[in-house]
């Protein structure tokens, strides 16, 4: 089993990374193999309604000019998605945006290419917002058919400068359940 995480934050190693990597040694604990993938520094343009996907059913983008097949393919292969990002103005940050509209649109073009697959959301926030976060990573889930586990409160993690989510123990609790939780759901369901 894998579980392939997609880190949306600018910063490489703040705290959307953090909370990912909280989450991913819970599953590491189970044996479950993980994969953070950093969307920084990586420009990626949003969806721009070709429609090429849906007659194509080729499992790619049309638009191969970034690294959006790429992340297609690695949500394809995997049996578990992480989404993680900051807060930036009240929602996702623009390329995990972007990665959210265009894998979205070749999975649905190519019969609901993850559906099935287990799906969760991890927010870093500073103040206010993560709630919308939490939410827009979420509809990625339900709209692709995707089994998304809970955990004791909401996938948030409040900090803002790199490393201030480690104070926040609550936060850092809820991510170790969450990777508990995680685990627990993919050996049920590919065990």
């Amino acid at each position: 089993m894998k579980v392939i995480a997609f880190n949306g934050s600018s910063r490489k190693e703040g705290n959307t990374s953090i909370l990912l990597n909280l989450v991913l040694d819970e599953l590491k604990a189970e044996g479950i193999e993980t994969e953070i993938y950093s969307l920084a520094g990586k420009p990626i343009q949003g969806c721009i309604a070709c429609f090429k996907c849906f007659e194509k059913k080729n499992k790619r983008c049309n638009v191969d000019k970034d690294i959006i097949n790429e992340c297609i393919q690695k949500m394809a292969e995997a049996d578990g998605i992480l989404l993680g990002s900051p807060t930036y103005f009240a929602d996702v940050s623009a390329s995990m945006k972007a990665l959210i509209e265009r894998c979205g649109m070749v999975g649905r073009a190519n019969a609901d290419l993850y559906k099935r697959k287990v799906g969760a959301a991890v927010a870093a926030v500073r103040r206010a917002g993560g709630l919308n976060v939490f939410n827009s990573l979420n509809y990625f889930f339900t709209i692709n058919e995707m089994i998304v586990p809970g955990s004791s409160y909401w996938n948030i993690g409040i900090g803002r400068q790199p490393g201030e989510v480690n104070n926040d123990a609550e936060g850092v609790q809820t991510m170790k359940n969450l990777g508990k939780n995680m685990a627990w759901l993919l050996k049920k369901i590919n065990g």
